[in-house]
């Protein structure tokens, strides 16, 4: 029986009401920010599951919580649908939130696509979550409040990025996450295609024996895909293991890993090979499939490094006939080995090339975003507190060089706009330096103190979003929405 009590004494996020075995739960707006209400009988047990300040009247029990981790984990067991899950082979977009506060906008540009794009609302890469100083398990809480606060009850995945190690593993599978994109970066050798002969037969026997060329059975070997041929000779094949062979192992080490510490918790994998040097050719993702399947590794997609520049926050860069000719031949291949996913990495503001890739692909198809939100967050102030957002600008000119050491991007701080010029405030994150520079250095701004320990930015900059919750989320909506729509077109095979 629906009790309905809670919305009539409490200011509640309208969609946030929901009730579950003769409960009722609620985001509560107050002067202070939001609690969560729970409401059960007097005399029920399953409210001791939440933390919070407690009251009785007519029969009824009213808990009104913080947003602890405590009281999040509490709701999710009460509310299914808050829990992450798998979503496999689906039409899928991951939506990275640095501040934390991103999720309602995020849930409403997905709830436009009605139902074609699966959602991972809670996705940060741990070099990321290093630059904010945040957990998994605060990633995870904090879309979880967001989720709720929207009432999306329609499914959500959850990303455990670029992970590199088996303690980021350890500490992502303790917060619940459910994708884990495995980044083999490090061990892929970049110079592999300019060795000759010789020193590629050196290299390859250093290599355990279970990697090498002999056990991989493929040389020699033709493929016919969807009319694209790929034969896999000696030379092609001794790179392609010199280039990958330890990405491989590496990879296989990690799923093995995660596979024994999940135990009977559903999880899936995404193999990320974009951050190298060189684009992935056909025949080294052809040996990248083939040997992973060999050696027992499933994944449900797959981020090869296409040609072009795919830069954080900005278009695609590159020819986009040649683009799409590249990926045409990595989703036929795809679709033979698996099929699984491809998956768009940098994936953030690239417009020009969203359709081709959905098309592509046949929906077999995933978008990562992450920082561009964190930019909408910057747009948003720039409406509200203008002497704030420039001096976020100077700050970030000032560490732009040492924060871009680890992305690929070519902006430049010379050619950014000088603050002193600056007579269009509003369209700075237009500029194509300016964004980049904004993008990339989120981790200095966000955890910059000053003297006295207080944080310098951070503080400030949730005060603005926070009071005006409203604008940020209807900027992010309209924004991703943009993102969104050329995903939600094309059903998915």
């Amino acid at each position: 029986m629906e009790m309905r009590l809670i919305s009539s004494r409490l200011n509640l996020y309208p969609r946030s009401l929901a009730i579950s075995n003769d409960m009722e739960f609620g985001l509560a707006q107050t002067p202070t920010g939001p609690i969560l209400a729970v409401l059960a009988r007097s005399g029920s047990k399953a409210i001791d599951a939440f933390n919070g300040e407690t009251s009785e009247f007519d029969g009824n029990i009213l808990v009104l919580c913080p947003l602890s981790s405590h009281n999040a984990s509490s709701l999710r067991n009460h509310l299914t649908w808050l829990k992450p899950r798998p979503l496999g082979l689906s039409t899928s977009a991951g939506m990275g939130d640095r501040l934390g506060i991103a999720t309602p906008g995020h849930v409403r540009a997905v709830r436009d696509t009605h139902g074609k794009v699966a959602p991972i609302f809670a996705q940060q890469s741990i070099r990321e979550m290093r630059r904010t100083g945040r957990s998994p398990q605060q990633v995870m809480d904090d879309a979880t409040w967001g989720i709720f606060e929207e009432g999306w009850h329609s499914g959500i995945g959850s990303d455990a990025d670029h992970l590199k190690t088996n303690a980021e593993i350890d500490a992502c599978a303790a917060a619940g996450f459910t994708l884990y994109t495995i980044d083999p970066g490090e061990y892929v050798d970049n110079l592999g295609h300019k060795t000759n002969n010789f020193q590629l037969k050196e290299q390859l026997e250093l290599l355990p024996e279970y990697l090498q060329s002999k056990a991989t059975g493929l040389l020699g070997k033709s493929f016919d895909i969807e009319g694209y041929k790929i034969f896999v000779d000696e030379i092609a094949l001794f790179k392609a293991i010199a280039k990958y062979g330890k990405a491989v192992a590496h990879v296989a080490s990690m799923y093995e890993y995660l596979a024994k510490i999940a135990g009977e918790h559903p999880f899936e994998v995404e193999i990320s090979m974009d951050e190298t040097e060189q684009p992935t050719s056909p025949v080294e993702h052809v040996y990248i499939a083939s040997e992973l399947q060999r050696i027992g590794v499933k994944w449900v997609s797959f981020a090869p490094r296409f040609v072009g520049r795919f830069e954080k926050g900005v278009d695609y860069i590159g020819d986009l006939q040649a683009f799409g000719a590249d990926l045409a031949v990595h989703a036929a291949i795809a679709r033979q080995f698996g099929p699984y996913k491809l998956s768009l990495h940098s994936g953030s503001d690239k417009f020009s090339i969203y359709r081709m890739f959905m098309e592509k692909t046949n929906g077999l198809a995933h978008l990562k975003t992450a920082g561009t939100s964190y930019l909408e967050a910057l747009q948003t102030i720039t409406a509200l507190d203008r002497d704030l957002f420039k001096e976020i600008y100077i700050f970030a000119l000032e560490h732009f060089n040492n924060d871009k050491l680890s992305y690929h991007i070519s902006a430049q701080v010379d050619k950014a706009p000088n603050p002193a010029e600056i007579k269009d405030w509003p369209g700075l994150l237009d500029q194509f330096d300016a964004r980049e520079i904004f993008h990339v250095t989120f981790g200095s701004v966000l955890t910059e103190k000053t003297s006295d320990g207080k944080m310098r930015f951070y503080d400030r900059l949730m005060l603005v979003l926070n009071a005006n919750r409203e604008m940020y989320f209807d900027n992010l909506a309209d924004h991703f929405t943009r993102h969104l729509q050329p995903f939600s077109t094309i059903c998915n095979v």
